[in-house]
């Protein structure tokens, strides 16, 4: 028990203190995790739309894949992109393995099926409601794709701030293609999983405060700007 509360007193004083180097790894954890969500976000909101607006051969097989994918292990997304970018990989000549930016790619393919099945699911309610009328007024589905994402503002808020919960937790993949180099490619999470078998207990624990911080702040938001904007 003595043990447990001097890790904790020494954990928050790392933290009160600003510590350098967990402020480095706090700083790289949030820059690639919502570097990977917004181009996720970028991508996957206006796909997650054009699901629920247009009808086309192969929409049924693609929401499958999307579904299936939400369930897809982190280490085989990890594995995916190693081969990728690995030297005798098609894009090895890029050298970006190792990287941050190979970190910002495994979160990118993990985030993109969570905020395409999210805005497709609160695309799908809006369009049965809304689409006949836009198109009624004159509004091709192009356009009126553009309107549903406008009336969803809180479902797109939500699928956000969920594919960035699920980035910013992410251990397995990162650590394959990023290899938890300290100083370049060492997050949140892969520093709490060496740190704790390396049985340095006290900066485990200030990364896994601020993760959870984090994470109940995100939760916070999400709730929060939901009901400000369902208000509207």
């Amino acid at each position: 028990m003595n043990d447990f509360g001097s890790a904790i007193t020494t954990a928050l004083a790392l933290i009160a203190n600003a510590d350098p180097n967990l402020r480095a790894i706090v700083w790289l954890s949030l820059e690639v995790s919502l570097a990977a969500t917004a181009c996720s976000f970028l991508i996957g909101a206006p796909l997650g739309t054009a699901l629920a607006v247009f009808k086309f051969p192969g929409r049924g097989g693609m929401l499958v894949i999307v579904n299936a994918l939400l369930g897809l292990p982190p280490v085989v997304v990890g594995l995916v992109v190693y081969l990728l970018l690995s030297r005798s990989g098609p894009l090895g000549s890029l050298g970006l393995l190792f990287t941050p930016s190979a970190m910002m790619a495994a979160q990118f393919l993990l985030c993109l099926p969570i905020i395409v099945a999210l805005v497709h699911a609160g695309s799908v309610d809006l369009w049965k409601e809304y689409g006949g009328c836009c198109q009624v007024l004159g509004a091709t589905k192009f356009r009126a794709s553009f309107t549903i994402m406008n009336m969803g503002r809180d479902f797109l808020v939500t699928a956000f701030l969920a594919a960035f919960g699920r980035g910013i937790a992410e251990v397995g993949a990162i650590i394959i293609v990023g290899g938890n180099i300290l100083g370049y490619t060492r997050t949140m999470t892969t520093a709490i999983a060496l740190e704790t078998s390396r049985g340095n207990l006290s900066f485990a624990l200030a990364l896994g405060i601020i993760l959870i911080t984090v994470a109940m702040a995100v939760s916070a938001i999400s709730l929060g700007l939901g009901r400000v904007l369902s208000n509207r």
